[in-house]
């Protein structure tokens, strides 16, 4: 793993599968079972001038769960960027408070900008339609873990891709991660004008794996092992698409009668959140919730143990962590949501 977290494309195979490893063994601590101070005394920046609460939140609170503390600045209102300040001045001044910064930006190519100008490293929070490798990695652990829950090998599965696929920065990263692993059957279901990247599906196949490209759901998914849906990102469209784009129609909803009709008993429902659950969104539909195939705040939890491991391993801390553990002593309950996990 280099020094920086960037982009899924500078991790190898071998670099996932250990982050994957550490992650589990940090699943006690995330779980509050767990106390580790292998962090104590360094400080996280985290640097959201895009809106967020999942990933901003969880990055917090994956840094405190290792000892460390968190500074924190939301949207470029607060920051002095807003005096005009360039992303290398900030960087250079903000490596010279902190441990390590995680950055999310609107701008595509933006947080790689800020990571040249400092020896601290970062973590792509998010940068506008580019990249989100953090969570394609929590995406991969769930995918793993419920793999291993259902008995299933991620080897030759079957995974659908819908939604927004042109400018949702998560299945870009996780598309890319699930390519350094065994052949995997891909189907992409998207509106028109929001299609994966030419060049992610280029690069995919040039793996080996074969993508299929549908133009809605309404077909027969009962070999589906996974469907990981998106909202539509229209705070990233033109005016043009604005202009012309009218909503999803129910070809491309997820819901409760789309797994019954045409997926299995066994197929997970994945969501990068948050879902728009606003009428006529046609975004994942609420009435799943409850439903043991919806893996979406399994999903959510397991960003905890991920990105606590990609700390540790960018901070050179992994190997201590068994080292510095002892019982929590406040009052933890035996689930976190109402909803069952």
């Amino acid at each position: 793993m280099s020094q920086h977290l960037l982009t899924v494309d500078s991790l190898s195979r071998e670099s996932v599968d250990h982050l994957l490893r550490v992650a589990a063994r940090m699943e006690p601590i995330a779980q509050r079972r767990q106390v580790t101070r292998v962090l104590e005394g360094a400080v996280l920046g985290n640097l959201f001038f895009e809106a967020s609460t999942r990933t901003r939140v969880s990055f917090n609170a994956a840094f405190c769960r290792l000892g460390g503390s968190v500074c924190d600045t939301t949207g470029f209102t607060f920051s002095s960027m807003a005096k005009g300040e360039s992303l290398y001045d900030t960087s250079r001044v903000m490596s010279g408070y902190c441990d390590a910064i995680v950055m999310r930006h609107p701008d595509q190519g933006s947080v790689a900008e800020f990571a040249a100008a400092t020896n601290v490293p970062v973590i792509n929070g998010g940068d506008g339609p580019g990249e989100h490798p953090s969570q394609a990695l929590l995406d991969l652990y769930t995918i793993d873990k419920e793999f291993q829950r259902l008995g299933k090998s991620l080897s030759g599965a079957h995974i659908l891709l819908t939604g927004d696929l042109k400018y949702g920065r998560t299945v870009h990263s996780l598309i890319k991660l699930l390519s350094l692993y065994d052949p995997l059957r891909i189907t992409l279901v998207s509106p028109p004008g929001l299609e994966m990247p030419s060049k992610l599906i280029d690069l995919v196949t040039s793996r080996g794996h074969r993508i299929e490209q549908r133009d809605s759901l309404a077909s027969d998914f009962s070999d589906l092992d996974v469907v990981y849906t998106t909202r539509i990102q229209k705070e990233r469209f033109t005016d043009e698409m604005n202009e012309s784009f009218q909503g999803l129609s129910d070809d491309f909803m997820v819901n409760r009668d789309f797994l019954d009709r045409r997926c299995s008993q066994s197929t997970i429902v994945m969501h990068p959140l948050p879902r728009d659950s606003r009428p006529g969104a046609n975004d994942l539909n609420v009435d799943l919730n409850g439903d043991p195939r919806l893996a979406i705040f399994r999903q959510t939890d397991n960003g905890i143990p991920m990105r606590m491991a990609i700390f540790a391993t960018l901070l050179n801390v992994d190997d201590l962590i068994e080292k510095d553990l002892r019982s929590v002593r406040w009052f933890v309950p035996a689930q976190t949501g109402t909803l069952d996990r």
